[in-house]
């Protein structure tokens, strides 16, 4: 990919919270060098949703230029626990739950990743061999004043929450990671700031002291909001997203959820994560949110665009727009049933505010009634009017609201 120098910083740091520091990403990529880009991941939540991959979105654009990624995965940090954010010591995991959450993370982030531009490394590599005497020197390289400045560490310091000895290692071990890979460039979320610049600090003495390594470019990424957030005052408000808190979209999710999921978010969202998860073009992007506001493209359009890409990243190149004409099919007529329905077995006798809760068409009984009360609820076609009625043997499709569709056999 051949742009302009100030094109590919402005394309490499879109969406970017913290950079430090453009002009030193300049100097190095004029050097004409594949860069080699590590990001660390400690393998405690392998299941990945759209959130995870605003990093690893930045490290394909990345490797789009020629650059090298690295993809760290911390097998020895996991055994300390990363303390980021954190109102209480957190459990290390054991060995066998590293090794097998580092092999779904290999499997899902090749998803986003070229295989062929990618180093997958664990850093236990180089711990592990490591005596306490290296431990102790590596200990010595830092000031705890200095260390009691962080955020997470100075609230529990003021509270008076204990945090252990080995919670200050973390940051270290982690700085030292991009020493160990000679990083050029480091990414990470805005709330692993600290650690990054710390790799710079250490990388900074050892370039002082003679040696040919310079301090690591450090990008930093913002939380992406959930498929729930709204606009308010011309901001983009709610909460990150989360699996927890019901608005993630999983990046192994079946392509009608990833689709149906990306058509409901709001419209100033829809440019946010453009922004952050699309592989178009900062000018791209643009001429399209020019187009909707001049009103040559409709929102809906631009949405369905960015689901098609998205779906077709996780599920297949034909996935994307096989669901989209699925969604302009049912969209575009209110009787129209999906090609493809999940089925439900029930045990009669059955009433349709149970057979609700059981499909998870509604999160409770209450909210059950609520979707009848509003006449959002049909059974074959028929509109359900009653929260008492109780359901008959035999095959139907239960209907809760424009899109929710299930199978059900009452027997």
């Amino acid at each position: 990919m051949s742009l302009d120098l100030e094109t590919q910083v402005a394309e490499l740091s879109r969406g970017c919270v913290s950079f430090h520091s453009p002009e030193e990403l300049k100097a190095r990529l004029q050097e004409g060098r594949p860069l080699r880009v590590k990001a660390g991941f400690d393998p405690t939540a392998p299941d990945l949703h759209l959130g995870h991959t605003v990093l690893l979105q930045r490290m394909k654009r990345f490797q789009d230029h020629g650059h090298q990624a690295i993809f760290l995965i911390g097998d020895f940090t996991a055994r300390i626990g990363d303390p980021s954010g954190r109102s209480k010591t957190r459990p290390p995991l054991s060995e066998e739950e590293i090794r097998d959450n580092a092999k779904t993370y290999e499997k899902q982030v090749f998803k986003i990743l070229d295989p062929a531009k990618t180093e997958v490394r664990f850093n236990g590599e180089w711990f592990s061999p490591m005596t306490a005497a290296d431990l102790i020197r590596l200990a010595s390289r830092y000031p705890m004043a200095r260390m009691l400045e962080r955020d997470d560490f100075a609230k529990r310091h003021a509270e008076g929450i204990s945090i252990s000895i080995h919670e200050f290692l973390y940051p270290l071990v982690q700085a030292y990671d991009s020493i160990a890979l000679e990083a050029d460039v480091e990414l990470g979320g805005d709330d692993q700031l600290f650690n990054l610049l710390l790799g710079r600090t250490l990388m900074r003495q050892d370039h002082q002291a003679g040696a040919a390594l310079r301090p690591q470019v450090v990008m930093t990424n913002p939380l992406l909001e959930g498929i729930d957030a709204r606009e308010e005052n011309g901001e983009i408000v709610g909460a990150k997203m989360s699996k927890s808190l019901g608005n993630a979209i999983g990046i192994d999710e079946p392509a009608r959820d990833i689709f149906g999921k990306l058509m409901r978010i709001c419209d100033p969202l829809m440019w946010r994560y453009y922004e952050l998860l699309s592989d178009l073009s900062l000018d791209s992007i643009a001429e399209k949110k020019s187009a909707v506001a001049a009103g040559q493209l409709h929102p809906r359009a631009a949405k369905a665009d960015l689901a098609e890409e998205l779906t077709s990243r996780y599920c297949g190149p034909e996935a994307g727009a096989r669901e989209r004409q699925e969604f302009d099919r049912i969209s575009h007529n209110r009787d129209a049933v999906p090609d493809q329905l999940e089925s439900f077995d029930l045990e009669a006798p059955v009433s349709i505010v149970d057979c609700l809760v059981a499909t998870k068409q509604a999160q409770s009984r209450g909210a059950a009634r609520r979707l009848i009360d509003g006449g959002a609820v049909k059974l074959d076609g028929d509109k359900v009017t009653s929260p008492l009625a109780e359901v008959p043997p035999g095959d139907y499709v239960l209907r809760a609201g424009k899109r929710s569709f299930t199978q059900i056999r009452v027997q």
